[in-house]
């Protein structure tokens, strides 16, 4: 992280603005289910994210993982094997994601009548 001193300097308007784009990024019903998958440093192949990810198509999956590569979230490498072999991982930058998701996470929880997602959702 750079120094105080040089990171850039924000108004609320420039703030909101970037904040926005940063969640363009993420947004994509299956972009945080993925990195959540990765976190911690783990390189999983396709078909492993696949079947780690329940009700994920492969088309929707190819197109999240292109879509994160392309912002420089994941790094997509291919092992020029026969049949070949592709493995996924976060980037540095991607990693450090992580805690904060985490914070949000936590400040969610902060408030009393807070409800997670998954105790909404009822055993099938």
């Amino acid at each position: 992280m750079p120094p105080l001193s040089s990171r850039k300097q924000y108004t609320p308007l420039s703030a909101a603005v970037d904040v926005e784009a940063l969640f363009r990024l993420l947004e994509g019903r299956w972009k945080l289910v993925i990195l959540f998958q990765l976190f911690g440093g783990k390189v999983l192949r396709f078909s492993d994210l696949e079947r780690s990810i329940t009700g994920i198509s492969q088309k929707m999956l190819a197109q999240q993982l292109r879509q994160l590569e392309e912002d420089g979230i994941v790094t997509r490498t291919v092992h020029q094997l026969v049949p070949p072999k592709v493995d996924y991982r976060l980037t540095d930058w991607g990693q450090q994601l992580c805690p904060a998701l985490d914070a949000l996470l936590k400040w969610a929880e902060c408030r009393d009548d807070y409800v997670t997602a998954s105790r909404r959702i009822t055993p099938q």
